[in-house]
């Protein structure tokens, strides 16, 4: 009995300090996010703006822009099955431009997410990829970080492009018959990234007075 009794006042014991380490262990890692949060939040607000100020000159609007933002719930059109959010630019209160997330789900290695930012003329100011998985040194041409020609990046051609000019069948590269270039050996993934531009950039265009007067915050789209 007192073999047993041992055992079973062993085993309660280890219980009880696994039982303190635990809660221990709980509180101390809820007190460092609680004092890490908002230096956590602040350098995913400064990423946010870094990327936005890629595609949108920063002196063409006056609005808080990260507050001035909608979500949009699943939206297949434009490559994005999880939703994705929308930045509304504005200056003096009247609509500038829209940032939009969106992505080509066709690369060569798979998904090219993006965002596209859309003057109110129909006049794209900006493209960046913030995520794919094309091949090093090939297809990877399509972010400006990795494309060689620092002096000329094909991203670049997209600030130059205007809804109007470019018609549905324009927005593909060239060896499609479409107005954009490309580097040779690696069509597939310029190809995904113009088609989806195209694509949001018509989505956004058609739906631009509906986005800008959707209150911050909310899911365009959502049912009431």
């Amino acid at each position: 009995m007192s073999a047993r009794y041992s055992a079973t006042r062993t085993s309660l014991r280890t219980a009880l300090i696994m039982l303190v380490f635990t809660v221990v262990f709980t509180a101390l890692m809820a007190s460092t996010y609680t004092y890490t949060r908002p230096a956590i939040e602040a350098s995913a607000q400064d990423a946010q703006m870094r990327l936005i100020d890629e595609v949108l000159p920063p002196g063409s609007y006056d609005n808080a822009l990260l507050e001035d933002v909608v979500r949009t719930g699943p939206t297949p059109a434009i490559g994005l099955d999880d939703g994705g959010r929308i930045w509304r630019a504005r200056k003096a209160g009247e609509p500038v431009a829209l940032i939009v997330e969106t992505a080509a789900t066709d690369g060569y290695a798979g998904r090219i997410a993006m965002v596209v930012a859309i003057n109110t003329n129909g006049l794209l100011s900006g493209v960046r990829v913030t995520a794919h998985k094309e091949t090093p040194g090939l297809g990877d041409y399509i972010d400006p970080k990795k494309d060689r020609r620092k002096d000329m990046p094909w991203i670049g051609q997209f600030a130059v492009a205007t809804w109007k000019d470019v018609n549905t069948a324009g927005w593909t590269v060239r060896k499609d018959g479409g107005t954009f270039g490309y580097r040779t050996g690696a069509t597939i993934s310029a190809r995904a990234v113009v088609q989806a531009v195209g694509r949001a950039t018509a989505w956004a265009v058609e739906r631009q007075d509906a986005l800008f007067s959707a209150p911050a915050g909310s899911t365009f789209g959502a049912q009431p």
